[in-house]
């Protein structure tokens, strides 16, 4: 297994481990931990922007996240390339989400945050997975 598919695959479970905190946080009701106090993480899970179509954000993050995971330990053209379509999509959506917490939520998750910055370092390196590898 190549660096990259190392590094997609680990920061895949870590991005699914914010991802899991953050679906149980929905389900279960309780109060996200936020270190910098605020509120901003309870706001933002609270807010109309924290589901899809009915269907939690975390929830859709832990699905792209474990497909990430899964294509880091595919080889071959399908695998670059469905990784790097996900990657993609969730740095776009994760920009959507990031613009929604600024401008329409007027409030700061830090799960969030974590989680977009997880997603665009896979966006990078599914991008140089694509480009430099085999």
């Amino acid at each position: 297994m190549t660096r990259t598919r190392k590094a997609i695959g680990g920061l895949a479970l870590l991005g699914g481990a914010v991802a899991a905190y953050l679906t149980w946080v929905h389900y279960s009701g309780a109060e996200p931990l936020c270190v910098a106090g605020g509120g901003g993480c309870a706001t933002v899970q609270a807010s109309e922007q924290s589901e899809l179509v009915g269907i939690p954000v975390a929830v859709l993050g832990l699905g792209a996240y474990l497909a990430l995971f899964a294509s880091a330990l595919t080889r071959g053209e399908l695998a670059r390339i469905g990784g790097a379509f996900v990657a993609v999509a969730g740095v776009a959506f994760s920009a959507y989400l990031t613009y929604a917490e600024l401008f329409l939520i007027r409030a700061i998750c830090q799960w969030c945050v974590v989680s977009a910055l997880i997603m665009l370092a896979l966006g990078v390196l599914c991008a140089r997975r694509v480009l430099l590898e085999p």
